[in-house]
């Protein structure tokens, strides 16, 4: 039984990119199929699948690198809000990643969303990840 899935989730994309591999399986949850929504509408990952016919349901995940120079999409990945101490900020300081170049994931009271959405509907709410 893992006790942070989400840090697990982040933690496999990361291994997987740290070795170059072009997919990665993670075993599937509501909060899971979001973020990885969120990676690729953001540009992130090349593609996805929700693998729910099999036991355990898995996420497929495409990596994303460069053509030419093989450099991956996701340079870091960092884990925010933990179990053990939970990071939730309102609208006037939800945080921007890179000066706006990165994403931050957030779960809100109206879904799992980035910065930029949860600023534009005027909502705080636990901060997740960072992305960039």
């Amino acid at each position: 039984m893992v006790t942070d899935p989400i840090a697990d989730y982040l933690t496999r994309i990361r291994n997987a990119v740290m070795a170059n591999h072009r997919i990665v399986e993670i075993p599937s949850s509501n909060m899971k199929k979001e973020i990885t929504r969120i990676l690729f509408n953001q540009g992130y990952i090349l593609n996805f699948k929700f693998e729910d016919e099999v036991f355990p349901p898995m996420i497929k995940i495409a990596l994303k690198y460069h053509p030419v120079t093989r450099m991956p999409a996701i340079t870091n990945l960092t884990r925010i809000s933990k179990p053990g101490l939970r990071k939730y900020v309102s609208v006037d300081n939800l945080p921007r990643v890179l000066n706006g170049l990165g994403v931050a994931i957030l779960s809100t009271s109206q879904g799992v969303m980035t910065e930029k959405e949860a600023r534009s509907k005027n909502i705080g709410g636990e901060v997740l990840c960072y992305i960039s």
